[in-house]
């Protein structure tokens, strides 16, 4: 039997985080759309509202009843704005480890919502669902993400060499790049704060 995270709604200070909805489609499209995200995920180049449909109906759902992970639409508490993405993915349920990722949109970046978001699920993953550890990648350029890992109480475990590409924008132009592994476990939760950076 397939081990499944259960659909839930976490909530921080800020933030409601869950299941995508339908009414998130034109939101996810300016998300997905965006130049950094581009340029540091793997999401198609030119994202479209169908793409962001297809994504929300069956895509996100997917990895959450194939037991692969689970994808978490970031919404602002007080306005139900979407302002980004949070995925666990590459879940390992005998080692109670999983691997995030997290997006924000140009709009809402320099709130410190990226690292509430995270912190809130990594509060989620290890007290209610007893997980071990959890992975954040960043490649070696992406400033903005590696300090959200810091700041969150990750711990830089190394460089995984030529491991990335990394997008240049609209155009096809691709380079390698380094990515660092981080680490989060539960003990590394006290020293976390949710300060974040302009530029995630």
């Amino acid at each position: 039997m397939t081990s499944t995270f259960p659909e839930i709604s976490i909530s921080t200070d800020r933030l409601v985080l869950r299941a995508f909805e339908p009414e998130d489609v034109a939101a996810l499209t300016d998300l997905m759309s965006d130049e950094l995200v581009r340029t540091w995920t793997t999401v198609p180049l030119s994202y479209t509202e169908q793409d962001a449909r297809n994504w929300i109906a069956l895509g996100a759902p997917a990895e959450r009843t194939l037991g692969r992970g689970i994808v978490l639409g970031v919404h602002e508490f007080l306005t139900q704005r979407l302002v980004g993405s949070v995925r666990l993915r590459r879940t390992d349920w005998r080692l109670r480890a999983a691997e995030a990722t997290v997006a924000t949109g140009p709009w809402a970046r320099g709130e410190g919502y990226a690292g509430e978001a995270l912190l809130g699920v990594a509060h989620w993953l290890f007290e209610d669902q007893k997980f071990e550890r959890l992975e954040l990648r960043t490649a070696a350029g992406n400033t903005a993400a590696q300090q959200v890992a810091q700041k969150i109480g990750c711990i830089s475990e190394g460089v995984l060499r030529n491991a990335w590409i990394v997008r240049d924008g609209e155009g096809a132009g691709r380079a390698r790049s380094d990515l660092i592994l981080w680490s989060l476990l539960p003990e590394d939760l006290d020293g976390a704060t949710e300060d974040d950076d302009p530029n995630w």
